[in-house]
């Protein structure tokens, strides 16, 4: 892993209390879609009991000029410098690293389940695999509350027009207390929904994304199911 020191170039609401930032990225940081950063402060004004710095999933594309991050914002010493931090401020980031990227075979289906801002690797996954044209069959399956506070949604909607090898299906958990109207589908992603849209359920690639809760949830749904676990790969975004 290689350790480099990169400006901050924008950041900018993507949901509800969610900011996404983008940083220079430097030209011998090679990334695989689905791997992840150490991203530290330099010289902090501030003391966080978890430390000057969090691992971050990337969410823009190998192919993408820059590197992008995105987090939920909670009031943390170090959610707080960065959130505030101006444009140009110097962070140092060490990377990447991580196995949660997309599977070399391209004949079984990757079902992606993401929750909330589990979304990160899988629109990094996504871009990834629409901008190289990969032969790779993608559902990816994202749950949120409301619309509002589905990060990247918009975009990913674009992307499934984009593509034939791309299928988004949005869930909300909660439309019923969301300001904007809501036709897609309703509740936790379930097998009969994953079925709904997935002809291989069982032969299937499985990546799940997001809280612990909703990992652990999802993981034992799709073991319930007759999943092998072998087929499913994890990685849970505990907040801090």
């Amino acid at each position: 892993m290689s350790i480099s020191v990169v400006k901050l170039l924008s950041k900018k609401s993507v949901a509800y209390e969610t900011m996404a930032f983008e940083f220079e990225k430097p030209a011998d940081f090679n990334f695989l879609a689905g791997q992840y950063l150490d991203l530290k402060t330099i010289n902090p004004d501030f003391t966080d009991p978890a430390g000057i710095g969090r691992d971050f999933s990337i969410a823009s594309s190998p192919n993408e000029k820059n590197l992008l991050i995105a987090t939920r914002l909670r009031n943390t010493p170090f959610k707080n410098f960065l959130k505030n931090a101006p444009l140009g401020t110097k962070f140092q980031i060490k990377g990447p690293a991580g196995s949660f990227v997309l599977p070399e075979i391209v004949s079984k289906p990757v079902v992606l389940i993401a929750g909330g801002i589990g979304i990160a690797p899988f629109r990094s996954m996504a871009k990834f695999a629409a901008d190289r044209k990969l032969a790779h069959k993608i559902f990816l399956f994202y749950s949120n509350r409301r619309p509002e506070d589905a990060a990247f949604v918009d975009e990913l909607n674009n992307l499934k027009l984009e593509t034939q090898n791309f299928k988004l299906v949005a869930t909300m958990t909660k439309p019923e207390t969301s300001q904007s109207k809501w036709s897609g589908e309703t509740g936790y992603v379930n097998a009969a929904m994953i079925k709904k849209y997935v002809d291989n359920f069982h032969g299937a690639n499985y990546y799940i994304a997001g809280p612990p809760a909703i990992v652990q949830a999802m993981w034992q749904m799709l073991a319930l199911s007759g999943v092998d676990r072998d087929n499913v790969k994890t990685e849970e975004f505990a907040g801090y």
